[in-house]
C-alpha cells in the first residue's frame, strides 16, 4: 500500500503493492470492476434492457469470465472482434462496422447474432447473406445531432462517413431489417441522450415504428459518479413505450471507468531551458494514444495541485517522436530515478489502442485480485514486435 500527500485526482491511497508489479504494467482493479459491474447489472434490469460490452472500448479478454455474470454480451467493430467474442466470451456477437469485404463477410456472418449496416449499398451487397443466416439486420442511423465536442470523436459531423441521414433512408425500411442503431455519444450523462432520442424521434419516427429494437450504442458514461441514472431509465421507460420496441446499449468506457492504472518508473531526468522532464519506461504515443489524440491530461498520483513549493515536471514518453510527452505535473518533491510514476483510469480505450511504435515494449497486463494480491496475465517481448512485421 503507497500513501500519497493530497493529489489532483482526488486521491490519497494506492490500495496496491507496487512492489509485486512489474514495469510497465497495465493493472486492474478487480473490485473496481465488480463494483462497476453490479451497477451496470442494475441498470440493465430497472431499464429493462441489453447492455453489451463494447470491445472497441473494453476487451480484456481474461476478465470475460466475470464480465459474462452482469451483461447480456458483446458488440463488435470488426472480423477479429467478433471472433475474439466467439472463442472468448463463447457468444455470437453484435457486429457494427464501417464496412464490410467479400473476403470477410462470410466468416463475420457465421460468428456473428447481429449485424448493422453503415450503408444501403452495403446492405444491398451484403444483405441477403445475412438474411439466410437468420442474423438480426439493422441500419445505422446518423441523427446528425451530437454535443461531442472534439471532432475526432464526433461521429455526426456535416459529412460524416457513417450512417444514415433520414433524408437518404426510404420511408419503407428494405425487406429484413429488423433494426436501427446509432453512435452519437461519447462519455456523456443521460440528459445528452434524452436530447439525442427527441432528435431521433423526430427524424426517425416513421422508421421506428417499422423495427423489432434500437440500438443506442456507447458513449453512456453509467458509471460516473454523477451519471443521472433515473432521468436515463425513465426515458428508456418512455421510449419504449411509444413504439414499443426492445434497446439495446454497448458500452465500452463505463465498464472499464476508474478500474485500474499504468505503472511506470522514472529511468531518467533531464533538464532543458528550466523544463524538467522525467523520462519514463512508457510513451504517451505508444501506450496512450488518447492522451495526445484527443487530448486529456490523465491522472498521476502523487502530483499536488501547484503551489511554491512543488516542482513541475514534463513526462516523457519514450519513443523518439518529439511530442511524446505531457507537461504540468506537480510533484511535491524531486523526483528520482526508480521513483514509481502510476497513471489512474488506463483500462478503457487506452489498451485496446496501444501499439509498438520505435519497437518499444508494450506494457504486461496484470489484476491486483479482490482478495488483494497481484496476478500477472501476460508479458510481451521481442515477438509480439516482430510478428506484425513480417
Amino acid at each position: 500500500m503507497v500513501n500519497w500527500p493530497s493529489m489532483t485526482i482526488n486521491k490519497t491511497e494506492l490500495d496496491i503493492d507496487l512492489g509485486a508489479i512489474p514495469s510497465p504494467c497495465f493493472v486492474l482493479d478487480e473490485k473496481k470492476l465488480i463494483k462497476n459491474l453490479e451497477l451496470l447489472q442494475k441498470i440493465r434490469k430497472d431499464a429493462g434492457i441489453d447492455i453489451l460490452c463494447a470491445f472497441k472500448g473494453y476487451a480484456m479478454w481474461s476478465t470475460f469470465p466475470l464480465l459474462r455474470k452482469y451483461l447480456s454480451g458483446a458488440t463488435a467493430s470488426s472480423l477479429h472482434e467478433a471472433q475474439l467474442c466467439h472463442e472468448q466470451w463463447g457468444k455470437k456477437a453484435h457486429l457494427c462496422a464501417p464496412v464490410y469485404t467479400d473476403e470477410e463477410i462470410g466468416h463475420i456472418t457465421d460468428i456473428s447474432s447481429h449485424i448493422t449496416f453503415n450503408s444501403l449499398s452495403q446492405f444491398q451487397r451484403f444483405g441477403a447473406l445475412a438474411r439466410n443466416k437468420n442474423l438480426e439486420i439493422a441500419l445505422r442511423i446518423n441523427p446528425e445531432y451530437s454535443e461531442v465536442e472534439t471532432d475526432l470523436y464526433n461521429p455526426c459531423v456535416p459529412g460524416s462517413r457513417l450512417g444514415i441521414t433520414a433524408q437518404d433512408l426510404p420511408e419503407t425500411l428494405p425487406d429484413g431489417v429488423r433494426g436501427l442503431h446509432f453512435h452519437a455519444l461519447c462519455e456523456q450523462n443521460s440528459d445528452t441522450l434524452a436530447r439525442l432520442l427527441a432528435v431521433v424521434e423526430e427524424k426517425f419516427d416513421k422508421h421506428l415504428r417499422q423495427v423489432k429494437w434500437l440500438n443506442i450504442g456507447g458513449g453512456h458514461h453509467f458509471t460516473r459518479k454523477d451519471y443521472d441514472i433515473d432521468l436515463f431509465v425513465n426515458t428508456i421507460h418512455r421510449f419504449k413505450q411509444k413504439y414499443q420496441i426492445d434497446i439495446i446499449a454497448e458500452p465500452g468506457e463505463a465498464i472499464g471507468w476508474q478500474t485500474g492504472y499504468l505503472v511506470s518508473t522514472v529511468r531518467d531526468v533531464v533538464s532543458s531551458n528550466g523544463f524538467h522532464t522525467a523520462m519514463l519506461d512508457v510513451s504517451f504515443s505508444a501506450h496512450m494514444p488518447d492522451c495526445l489524440e484527443m487530448p486529456y491530461q490523465p491522472g498521476v498520483y502523487g502530483t499536488i495541485a501547484p503551489d511554491k513549493n512543488s516542482i513541475s515536471y514534463r513526462l516523457g514518453g519514450h519513443t523518439c517522436l518529439a511530442g511524446d510527452f505531457m507537461s504540468n505535473f506537480n510533484f511535491p518533491q524531486a523526483l528520482q530515478i526508480g521513483d514509481k510514476i502510476v497513471f489512474d483510469d488506463m483500462i478503457h480505450y487506452t489498451m485496446v489502442k496501444t501499439n509498438t511504435f520505435n519497437g518499444v515494449k508494450l506494457p504486461s497486463i496484470g489484476i491486483w485480485k479482490k482478495e488483494g494480491h497481484f496476478e500477472l496475465v501476460r508479458e510481451f517481448g521481442y515477438e509480439d514486435y516482430k510478428g506484425r512485421l513480417s
